[in-house]
């Protein structure tokens, strides 16, 4: 029963993820970034508990991407088709709606809402590629599905929490968001090698990369608040690619 541990919490990843899809689905973006939120702490919590209680396992590893493609690949997704809608058509509405309006006879704009859902197709690819990917065992190749998952997450509770006209005009363009849904695509399987915030040890030397981004994190957030999320992504990939340990 202990080794089943790590895929009790996995399952509780799946199970908010799920829950973030149906509140995403309906429009409420807020509280699907929340429950998003949730599935993303106990997805770094059942890796955890498995290396602490040696309950590593193949079933374990195929599970843990299965909850990953939901709440790291339909949820930002559908909260971008959600976002995508609200820019072109002033209000987020299910496909029924959509079409329901016109039948099949829709114009272009109808469509564009679905490109959104690319993010869930270059997540799963993503979460594929890393479990037969034998580089990625200390680090990553490309942006992590969590942190892409943060990205787009930002977009709605920055509109909501930390509103003003410019980030209104900026985040409701909807040239930006499909910027923005293509930009994610790449850099989810580009070959670009991230370092991860796994600590072996706890000496500042071996982890000062780690220790430095934490501490640009916490003073980013505590000073942008929800605005700091794409900042931080940008320092995570900056550092990557430029810290030289």
């Amino acid at each position: 029963m202990i080794k089943q541990i790590p895929n009790i919490i996995t399952s509780l990843n799946i199970m908010c993820g799920c829950v973030a899809v149906l509140f995403a689905v309906s429009g409420d973006l807020i509280i699907a970034s929340v429950f998003a939120f949730l599935g993303i702490f106990f997805d770094f919590f059942d890796g955890l508990a498995a290396r602490l209680l040696k309950a590593q396992s193949e079933i374990g590893l195929q599970l843990d991407s299965l909850a990953d493609v939901i709440t790291s690949g339909v949820v930002p997704g559908v909260v971008m088709f959600q976002l995508l809608n609200l820019s072109i058509f002033g209000h987020m509405q299910t496909l029924t709606e959509i079409f329901s309006l016109d039948g099949w006879n829709v114009s272009f704009n109808n469509y564009l809402p679905l490109l959104g859902l690319m993010i869930v197709i270059a997540s799963a690819y993503r979460l594929a590629k890393f479990n037969v990917d034998t580089r990625q065992t200390s680090g990553f190749i490309g942006l992590p599905t969590p942190a892409n998952t943060l990205l787009i997450l930002s977009l709605p509770l920055i509109l909501q929490f930390q509103f003003s006209d410019l980030a209104e005009t900026i985040i409701l363009n909807k040239w930006f968001l499909i910027g923005m849904t293509l930009l994610s695509c790449v850099l989810l399987n580009a070959e670009i090698p991230l370092f991860a915030l796994k600590f072996k040890t706890w000496d500042f030397k071996s982890n000062a990369v780690r220790y430095v981004f934490l501490l640009l994190c916490v003073i980013l957030l505590v000073f942008l608040k929800f605005l700091a999320i794409p900042f931080i992504i940008l320092i995570y990939i900056l550092l990557s690619v430029f810290w030289k340990s």
